[in-house]
């Protein structure tokens, strides 16, 4: 009976130290957290000038504000005011150079991924208002009556 409890328990520290030893040739030797408090956690050292010339796609409303202090003004008071502009009008990465204005998505799919009414009494979710799609004017786009940045006003 004895046996029956050891031979489960070498198989498994030998998986353990098959994987630690796997560890030593696969993982890199700089790879680590480095200097105390670096702000990525484990990362290789080598890599870093990499990731520093890396370009940024996705800004923050900050980016916008100078250019569309109106837009800026309409959002950060409504109820959008946690959605980041890039959420409709997607990535930065390249504005204002190429292209000179982002595209503007106006598709009801998109209003729906947060308005459907979907009711989940554990996550504020449920808080957000939310239509029935297929009852709700289904054949129109929700800009033809909603201005995003002022959803407050209907």
């Amino acid at each position: 009976m004895r046996s029956h409890v050891l031979r489960p328990l070498w198989v498994v520290m030998g998986v353990v130290a098959l994987i630690l030893v796997a560890r030593q040739f696969v993982v890199p030797e700089d790879f680590g957290i480095h200097e105390r408090g670096f702000m990525y956690g484990y990362h290789r050292k080598s890599n870093e000038e990499e990731w520093k010339a890396f370009k940024v796609k996705y800004r923050t409303k900050d980016y916008c504000r100078d250019c569309h202090p109106d837009k800026y003004g309409e959002n950060i008071t409504s109820k959008h005011r946690i959605i980041q502009c890039e959420n409709c009008h997607g990535p930065a990465v390249d504005h204002p150079d190429s292209p000179p204005k982002l595209s503007i998505d106006r598709s009801r799919s998109l209003c729906i991924r947060c308005h459907a009414y979907l009711p989940y009494p554990t996550s504020q979710r449920s808080e957000i208002k939310g239509i029935d799609p297929g009852e709700h004017n289904p054949d129109m786009e929700c800009s033809m009556c909603h201005n995003p940045h002022k959803p407050d006003m209907g």
